[in-house]
């Protein structure tokens, strides 16, 4: 009987400090596996490429990432293999692969309206509550690079199109990132839905738009492939990377490919999460990654500016943005108003694109200085972990002149 194998992501250490400098450690993992062992790596430059990740019953399939920072290899390995690579000098830790889900609203929040009637070029609620049209004049997002890292992207939708530059799925079999869900191309909408006369108006209408699929049909994926969408992030210029999913455990993994995105000057923007309160109060419910200091957690408010119930919480919360009864893009060319994190998730990542389209020579650092300094405050004067430092105001910081004084990230 063939051993079951688990997937795994393996961290190596710096090449100067591996005992096998000059052995890639794609070789390294091949050298633990049985003789004849057929095994395909990919890599953000192969599906960069046009390549796809075969369907799992085909090949045994990996993905490297070539990351100073982050050297990780991803693949499925037996027990005993595990074992194996986990005492080798060169190896700094092993760890278990783990499943994130698309983040949504519990069903008690849904009824969700589908192809609500609209009238052309709608801009919806959430958009005009952080005052995002305000902000056109200084910049509709023009250039900006967003990355929707999810379910993919219908990019086919009217709404979407014009927007539209590519991108790459990590789910094996699905060849492109075209959404199979309709999660993220609610999420694109949000972002940058064009301002085109017609259907509904984006955060930033006219940021260019990346689909990043790593999320299957139901919405469900594992951690190897949101760093492995982030990776392709970091290699192909995106500037902003929306996440808008999660999993309940932490990942040195995924922490260090977080860690890495920002200090390459990528800014990252996740969901806070729909687990409500914590418990006991003092605790958090904040999902991962957004529970990560290098990555602005957003937690979920209404059209009243109230916490949704629904809304995770905690010491890691950075700020919030509408997430109740939003109305966006629907795949199949439709619209819908849905509720849950990952509604509210995107609104920032608009305003990042707008504030950074007017302040074209920021880095990430600025562009969250910005974001956090002009927001309306919700909760109690300053930050907390209801609302974290408040509601960003789109305008404000879009229309800044100065830069902003240097404002705490949360998180661990």
């Amino acid at each position: 009987m063939t051993e079951k194998r688990k997937s795994v992501i393996i961290t190596f250490k710096a090449k100067e400090q591996r005992l096998d400098q000059g052995v890639d450690k794609v070789d390294i993992v091949r050298s633990f596996l049985p003789s004849g062992t057929q095994i395909r790596f990919f890599n953000a430059t192969s599906l960069s490429s046009g390549a796809s990740v075969p369907a799992l019953n085909e090949h045994l399939i990996g993905y490297d990432v070539n990351q100073y920072e982050s050297p990780m290899v991803m693949v499925r390995l037996t027990k005993a293999e595990i074992e194996q690579l986990s005492t080798n000098a060169n190896v700094a830790k092993v760890e278990e692969d783990q499943v994130c889900h698309a983040l949504g609203a519990p069903s008690s929040y849904l009824p969700v309206e589908n192809q609500p009637s609209i009238l052309a070029e709608t801009v919806p609620a959430g958009v005009t509550q952080i005052n995002a049209p305000a902000g056109w004049p200084a910049s509709q997002g023009e250039g900006v690079r967003v990355a929707v890292v999810g379910t993919g992207i219908d990019f086919n939708h009217p709404d979407l199109a014009a927007n539209y530059q590519g991108g790459v799925s990590f789910v094996p079999g699905t060849g492109t990132p075209m959404d199979d869900n309709g999660h993220s191309t609610h999420c694109a909408g949000t972002i940058a839905a064009a301002l085109n006369g017609a259907g509904v108006v984006g955060v930033a209408p006219s940021a260019y738009l990346y689909a990043v699929k790593v999320l299957d049909s139901n919405g469900t994926g594992s951690y190897s492939q949101i760093i492995s969408g982030i990776d392709w992030c970091i290699r192909n210029g995106i500037h902003i990377i929306n996440i808008t999913l999660g999993g309940s455990g932490g990942s040195a993994a995924l922490q260090s490919i977080c860690n890495t995105a920002w200090s390459k000057g990528l800014l990252l923007v996740a969901g806070a999460g729909h687990a409500g309160a914590p418990v006991p109060p003092a605790m958090s419910s904040v999902a991962y990654p957004a529970k990560y200091r290098n990555v602005i957690a957003v937690s979920v408010i209404d059209s009243a500016n109230a916490l949704a119930t629904f809304s995770s919480r905690g010491p890691e919360i950075d700020l919030c943005a509408p997430g109740v009864n939003v109305l966006s893009t629907a795949k199949g060319g439709g619209y819908a108003s849905w509720s849950g994190s990952a509604m509210a998730c995107p609104h920032v990542s608009g305003a990042a694109a707008v504030v950074w389209g007017s302040h074209r020579f920021a880095t990430n650092e600025q562009i969250w200085n910005l974001l956090a300094h002009h927001v309306d405050n919700l909760g109690a004067l300053g930050w907390d972990t209801n609302f974290g430092y408040g509601r960003v105001n789109v305008d404000r910081a879009a229309e800044a002149f100065k830069p902003a004084p240097v404002v705490a990230r949360k998180g661990i």
